[in-house]
């Protein structure tokens, strides 16, 4: 089975049309979509109504969550200013949308970890950073799922490993936002370094796994300055370089004549 592996599109219209183009040519025989699509200061309806118009497999991811279950003065400016352009049609979509999903019995899809999607299942918090977790708090993280395959997004780092027991855990990094910060459980900083988009492409037979990470080019200057219009000057910064925008590189930009 050769399974092409979305995640995290915050409503990034420009970059999920460049994985679409780069598709055609790799003939999956499914495209998941492991959720957070359309969070963000960007396209946000545009980008819900090509998705549902796809045959993909989609899950809900923690933002896509929040949308239905905050109300919107109580959410963040990314879930908020999706919110503001979607409708009854997009928030029906998104609340039929299951937390995880099987694609046979031995592959699972799950935003963050199988039991939480606010939960990182790779990675742990290090300071400011992030940084690949060890194999037994990865195992803790999985509780009782039994697969060989696990298929995760959240933290839109590209990664893929091996447990001793020969669970396979693959993250295929964000189509639509190459860096963010998060206060969960501190301030951190969570970045590739490139602003392209990402995806993954996993062929899966008895007994092997192969896995191809795709970093594509894409109009990513386009999709900063819309952000930077919508008044988001993190999000700009992230689209446009890959990395994170510091408070310290914010204020000094406010400070400029």
């Amino acid at each position: 089975m050769r399974i092409a592996v979305l995640a995290d599109i915050h409503g990034n219209l420009r970059a999920l049309e460049a994985v679409r183009a780069d598709l055609r040519d790799r003939s999956p025989d499914v495209v998941v979509n492991l959720g957070d699509t359309v969070s963000g200061p960007l396209q946000a309806a545009a980008t819900a109504d090509l998705l549902m118009s796809q045959p993909f497999v989609h899950i809900r991811g923690n933002h896509d969550r929040q949308l239905l279950n905050r109300p919107l003065a109580a959410m963040g400016p990314s879930d908020r200013a999706a919110r503001e352009h979607l409708t009854s049609r997009h928030l029906e979509w998104l609340a039929r949308l299951p937390a995880t999903h099987r694609l046979d019995d031995e592959i699972l899809l799950c935003h963050g970890s199988p039991g939480d999607d606010l939960e990182y299942l790779l990675e742990e918090v290090d300071g400011d950073r992030v940084r690949l977790a060890a194999a037994e708090p990865i195992r803790t993280h999985l509780g009782t799922v039994n697969a060989s395959l696990v298929l995760c997004g959240h933290t839109h780092i590209p990664r893929s490993v091996r447990l001793p027991d020969g669970v396979c855990i693959v993250n295929p990094g964000s189509v639509g936002l190459p860096a963010y910060d998060d206060t969960r459980p501190w301030l951190h900083y969570v970045e590739t370094g490139s602003p392209q988009a990402r995806y993954a492409v996993v062929d899966r037979s008895p007994g092997t796994v192969r896995v191809e990470f795709i970093a594509l080019d894409y109009d990513w200057e386009s999709a900063s300055r819309e952000a930077a219009q919508a008044n988001r000057p993190d999000w700009a910064h992230a689209l446009a370089t890959g990395y994170a925008l510091r408070a310290s590189q914010a204020s000094a930009a406010e400070a400029r004549p």
